[in-house]
């Protein structure tokens, strides 16, 4: 191959991408349209994987076969929790929800008190037994709807929640929120009707009104633990109740 020739075979490699020559004889046959096996084929490995990382494969998604089973997932989830002070504080138990998964209605309170922190059920206690003559007001049962709480532990003494307890909380219950998907939330008392609404108004304010709130109808309204201290607020939770007992017979 004369200089001319030579100059023209390179300017075509190069058009083709080939970058310079190789003295290696294997090159040299008219036949071969292949390069050579590199002789350091690990070497050479490690440099493919430099350049081309491996794709990682994403953890699967958990598919649940019903809300139940969700619901156990987010349990799981919430294992025994110690991502705030309260599990320092003395709480016996994680009080997680109760009652129908795939409930039209849901109740959400505040907190465990001492009864909860014991049974590992929420409002189980006189204001719990008050909550379940509510409920059977309007032709429904305890069974029938599902209960929870903001908060999963007691606070020591019965206090209010403080708000990096909320934080690490409320999450797990807004889990609970979308995997039931009931068709009505009553916000029981001034903390979680002001929790769920991120609002600083009284309960006084809040209540007799409809909210919409995550694909439900929010209705806040009085305490039972309240109703016990002050009978006469009955009347305006029958009122809240009634409005509740409408939605969910509606289509709303």
């Amino acid at each position: 191959m004369d200089r001319d020739q030579l100059a023209e075979h390179l300017r075509f490699a190069a058009e083709l991408g080939v970058a310079g020559t190789s003295r290696d004889p294997a090159w040299r046959g008219v036949g071969n349209r292949f390069p050579p096996e590199p002789q350091h084929p690990e070497q050479n490995n490690e440099i493919r994987t430099a350049e081309r990382p491996e794709k990682t494969v994403p953890d699967p998604v958990p598919v649940f076969r019903g809300p139940a089973e969700a619901l156990a997932g987010v349990r799981a989830d919430l294992g025994d929790c110690t991502r705030c002070k309260l599990h320092t504080l003395g709480r016996r138990q994680i009080v997680f929800g109760v009652g129908n998964p795939e409930a039209d209605l849901m109740f959400v309170g505040e907190a465990p008190g001492a009864d909860e922190d014991v049974q590992g059920e929420p409002f189980v206690g006189r204001a719990g037994q008050l909550l379940t003559k509510i409920i059977e007001a309007i032709g429904l049962k305890r069974d029938d709807v599902y209960i929870a709480n903001v908060i999963k532990c007691r606070p020591p003494g019965n206090r209010n929640p403080e708000p990096d307890e909320v934080d690490q909380c409320e999450p797990f219950l807004f889990r609970q929120i979308e995997i039931i998907k009931p068709k009505v939330i009553v916000a029981l008392g001034k903390f979680a009707a002001q929790t769920l609404l991120r609002t600083l108004d009284p309960i006084s304010r809040l209540r007799g009104r409809v909210y919409d709130y995550r694909g439900a109808k929010l209705i806040p309204t009085f305490h039972p633990a309240y109703l016990l201290r002050n009978p006469s607020a009955k009347r305006e939770v029958w009122e809240d109740m009634k409005v509740v007992r409408h939605l969910l017979k509606s289509e709303v």
